[in-house]
């Protein structure tokens, strides 16, 4: 969906409806909620998270800095300008996992049927949970209430009869309220909207349809199919024409697998130094290689991005013989893919490695002679070293080439910012 707004805020709860059986809810600007729980100071004033260096960006804004412009992926620079007086606070993913975890888990103490989007947010399908828990609104109200009770975290609840409508009217309810489409009222719903609302619409769409005086949902829903083609295509005209009258079969999954598991790094400072960036790519890998084997998945494709200090940005992958999950393996493959990408001393402005093609880590195959580039020996020594940041910590346990190197603020080990960064994970909040 663009930025495109929804309108004024709107709440309901519906009036006892029943086929509003799709929940979308949604944590209000999380990260900042999270932080303020521990700065309640802070509590109806500006306030940023994000990173303070030269080129940090908003990772989420309280609600008073957005009313001042300010918003996710903005330049620091700029959110400062907007609002001078806002507080910037350094991100701390570890925390904002834990806080993810705990409200997933109240959502799965209404349903089975929960398909987490990102962090903070989830689709909930409730038709089994009506008969112990009440209606849709009621259902929303008291995850709303428990939520809050058990994180101090407010949240936003959008029910409807599809997802699309559901997740619309969590953003139609934001912040810290509820909305209920009931069936019957969908069509009305959507057509009062403009057409940016309508997932699929980007920046480049939704300027093209106003250009044709398209402007809503309902002007999209009563242009003809065949002139809609010729504006956008078959295929996205008929994506476009089934969600403006409220069509959409997709159902929830509560088993989403990730697709792809990266990290990267901007630069305060372009930096040149080849082995130096081939450290932050060993750090990446290893982060990469945690995470995979926490999620018990394995890799089959590597790919590294560079960014140059022009902002040209490039991208390559190599497929692993086998899967893997050891940030040896990956490592070593990045770092080739590397190798012939970066001439020594060129300025790099951004460097990225990103884990592809995952499969569950029992489905990896397995070697049947020994391979040194897929040692048993490692995949061991790193399962071990899981075991003891588990048991002692993050940072306490690292491979020798990175030694000395600051842990993240944000907790999380085996990335590559120094002691005095403060730029959070690439985990956005912008809701």
């Amino acid at each position: 969906m663009s930025r495109t707004s929804l309108g004024s805020r709107r709440v309901d709860d519906g009036h006892g409806d029943r086929s509003a059986v799709i929940l979308h809810a949604d944590m209000d600007a999380f990260f900042v909620s999270v932080e303020l729980l521990e700065r309640p100071e802070l509590v109806g004033t500006p306030v940023i998270v994000g990173g303070t260096g030269g080129r940090g960006v908003v990772s989420s804004a309280s609600y008073e800095a957005r009313a001042l412009g300010v918003h996710a992926a903005m330049p620091m620079s700029r959110a400062l300008q907007l609002a001078p007086r806002a507080t910037v606070i350094a991100g701390h993913m570890h925390k904002y996992r834990d806080a993810s975890a705990r409200i997933m888990q109240i959502f799965r103490d209404y349903t089975p049927l929960v398909e987490p989007l990102s962090i903070d947010e989830a689709f909930l399908d409730i038709r089994g949970a009506m008969r112990l828990f009440g209606n849709p609104a009621q259902i929303a109200t008291s995850i709303r209430e428990r939520v809050l009770a058990e994180t101090g975290l407010p949240c936003s609840i959008g029910a409807a009869s599809t997802k699309f409508v559901a997740k619309l009217a969590s953003g139609k309810a934001k912040p810290n309220g509820l909305l209920v489409i009931p069936h019957d009222d969908t069509v009305p719903f959507l057509h009062a909207l403009p057409v940016g609302a309508i997932w699929g619409v980007g920046a480049t769409t939704e300027s093209k349809l106003h250009g044709r005086g398209i402007h809503t949902v309902f002007d999209l829903a009563h242009t003809p199919l065949p002139a809609l083609e010729r504006m956008v295509g078959k295929s996205m005209a008929a994506h476009l024409h089934a969600l403006a009258w409220g069509r959409d079969a997709r159902v929830v999954e509560p088993v989403r697998r990730e697709k792809s598991i990266s990290h990267e790094q901007t630069f305060d400072t372009d930096l040149g130094d080849h082995e130096q960036l081939l450290l932050e790519l060993r750090a990446q890998a290893d982060a990469v290689a945690a995470r995979l084997r926490r999620a018990e998945l394995a890799a089959g494709t590597v790919a590294v991005k560079v960014r140059w200090s022009s902002f040209e940005t490039v991208t390559r992958q190599v497929r692993l013989t086998r899967a893997s999950s050891t940030g040896l393996i990956l490592y070593r493959a990045a770092a080739e893919l590397f190798d012939e990408l970066h001439a020594p001393g060129r300025p790099v402005r951004l460097i990225g490695l990103r884990a592809d093609g995952l499969v569950p880590a029992n489905e990896a195959t397995s070697v049947t002679l020994w391979d040194e580039q897929h040692s048993d020996e490692w995949d061991a020594a790193e399962q071990a070293m899981d075991a003891a940041v588990a048991k002692f910590g993050r940072g306490v346990l690292r491979p020798a080439s990175l030694l000395g190197r600051g842990e993240r603020r944000d907790g999380r080990t085996g990335l590559t910012e120094r002691p005095n960064a403060e730029r959070p994970g690439q985990a956005s909040d912008h809701r």
